[in-house]
This record gives C-alpha cells, structure tokens and sequence, in this order.
C-alpha cells in the first residue's frame, strides 16, 4: 500500500473535540479499508497567505493537521464525502513517491560503510585531482596569449 499525507485544514478557534471528531472519522475510514496510520501532526493556528470564503464568512487563519496514512490507491476517490464538511477549509491528500520500506532500503555498500554516501561525495582523491586540472587549464591560456601577441606583431 503507498504512503499518503493527508492535510485538513480547520477553522480556527474550534474545541479539540470537534477536531479530534473529525481526524477520528478520516481514521475510521482508513481502518475500514485496511489502512493504517503512521503518523498524526497538528500545527496548531496558522495564517493563511488569502481568505477563504465559506458561507459564515471569510477566514484569515485556521488549525492544519497531518495525517501520514498507508491506504489502497482507491482511498482519494472516497475521500470526497470531506467536501460537505463545513467544519473544514481545505482538505488535501498527497501520495509519497518512491518510498521503499523494510529491509531493502538500504544497500550493502551503507552497511559496510558508516558514514554512507557521505564518503563518496567528500573523497579526498578527488579533491586534489581537481585542483591539478585547474592548474592545467591556466597552463593552455596563458600559451594562447602568447601566440596571439606573435601572431599580432
């Protein structure tokens, strides 16, 4: 199953029970489906960058939750029951892309090597076979410039 991030975003100054009433049901919904959840965060009251017009008016700030969820591909068309909620703004769910688990994430090269990719990035070979390129190149331009003072005069 992939990986999901869900995102509601809430009017704000709402009791925790009726926010917790609603991230229940989306976990309800989840779990009827076989799915489960790794993770629930709440970013308390955040300004919004424009209001958003609902029928009891415009709002500036709301409360964000986050919901990680493992889910069936098919859980985001079943999600729309959401837009009916008018406890909520906006609502969101963003699928995880490449994301391998278990065992398999890592290669045997990370094993062997504590410091991991971080070596291969920083070897200190590299570094000085660089630098003597770099002083090859200033070699060839300066010669340039001499052949064309020849050719000039």
């Amino acid at each position: 199953m992939p990986l999901y991030d869900c995102m509601l975003l809430l009017k704000p100054n709402m009791a925790k029970e009726v926010v917790m009433d609603l991230v229940s049901r989306v976990g309800k919904h989840v779990y009827r489906r076989n799915g489960v959840i790794t993770d629930m965060k709440s970013f308390g009251d955040v300004q919004l960058g424009y209001g958003i017009k609902k029928l009891d008016g415009r709002y500036y700030k709301g409360t964000l939750m986050q919901m990680t969820m493992m889910t069936p591909p098919s859980f985001n068309s079943e999600l729309h029951y959401l837009n009916k909620e008018d406890r909520l703004l906006r609502w969101l769910l963003v699928k995880h892309r490449d994301v391998k688990f278990g065992a398999n994430v890592f290669g045997e090269d990370d094993f062997k090597n504590e410091r991991g990719f971080r070596s291969k990035l920083f070897d200190d070979d590299n570094i000085d076979e660089d630098e003597d390129e770099d002083d090859d190149d200033d070699d060839e331009f300066e010669g340039d410039d001499e052949q064309s003072e020849i050719k000039e005069g």
